[in-house]
């Protein structure tokens, strides 16, 4: 029975192989027709339960820095019928989800100065889809919960205490030796994704070193690197710095075209000023 269901769980993890755009090595068990259907369902939700701005100007500055960034999609995900919204809260962050679906909050339309820098946010989102992260996070979920009660399987002829002990043990290794790298893996991929995104689409690539500085400003109390899910604003600030003349001539190409985007910001006096800083 044990050698049986150990089989099984080597058979599903090579099955699952695949490979980021990057050429990252992954895992993941999700197909895409599951994982837009799970985009769809979750932005559904998000805007029943959540406040969408009706603010014709701010639907309009997203939306242009949207159409742009979709304009220079790969082919599967220009085909997208992408839908934005944007919601009236502080929080400074932005999402994109699978099947073609993202959300911008005030907050962080206000702490970006020009749409160059909200264009590196929902082309680092926009990375996150492509790349399928979200399935291969589920698909790390499955992974670790599986190989635990695997091991918990093994360890079945134990003493309860001893083999308590051990659960914990491999409990505590999962989460910081697996899950978390795999999330800051993530992050800084979706950097890189992004940055080219912005670039092809002909906004400034240096602004999403600026806009990080904002963002370092900004946030609180974060604690050790080694142990968060996302790489400091600090690290993030030197990894795309380094990575914005590889970027350059794509938006050069744009420039000598004379067609750079020119999506205007609006407004927003009368919201909130106090925003805190989420590092997504």
């Amino acid at each position: 029975m044990k050698l049986k269901v150990l089989a099984s769980l080597c058979a599903l993890t090579v099955v699952a192989c695949s490979s980021s755009p990057t050429g990252r090595a992954t895992i993941n068990f999700m197909s895409s027709d599951q994982l837009n259907e799970m985009g769809r369902a979750s932005f559904t939700q998000m805007k029943e339960e959540g406040n969408v701005t009706q603010d014709p100007e701010l639907n309009a500055y997203v939306q242009c820095i949207t159409d742009h960034l979709v304009a220079v999609l790969p082919q599967e995900y220009r085909e997208y019928d992408w839908e934005v919204a944007v919601f009236e809260e502080e929080t400074v962050n932005a999402f994109a989800l699978p099947g073609g679906y993202m959300g911008v909050y005030t907050g962080m339309i206000r702490l970006a100065e020009n749409q160059h820098q909200l264009a590196a946010v929902m082309g680092h989102e926009i990375g996150h889809v492509m790349a399928e992260h979200g399935g291969e996070r589920m698909s790390g979920n499955i992974l670790v919960s599986a190989g635990l009660f695997a091991a918990d399987l093994i360890l079945s002829d134990r003493p309860s205490e001893q083999r308590n002990l051990i659960m914990a043990g491999l409990g505590v290794g999962a989460q910081v030796g697996v899950l978390l790298p795999f999330s800051r893996t993530h992050e800084s991929e979706a950097d890189e994704i992004g940055l080219q995104l912005m670039a092809e689409a002909g906004f400034e690539p240096g602004q999403s070193v600026r806009l990080w500085e904002l963002m370092a400003e900004r946030s609180q109390g974060s604690g050790p690197e080694i142990l968060s899910t996302h790489p400091a604003p600090e690290s993030r600030i030197e990894d795309l710095g380094g990575q914005v003349p590889s970027v350059m001539p794509y938006y050069q190409e744009r420039a000598q075209q004379g067609s750079l985007p020119s999506c205007e910001k609006p407004q927003l006096d009368s919201l909130n000023t106090d925003s805190k800083a989420t590092s997504k």
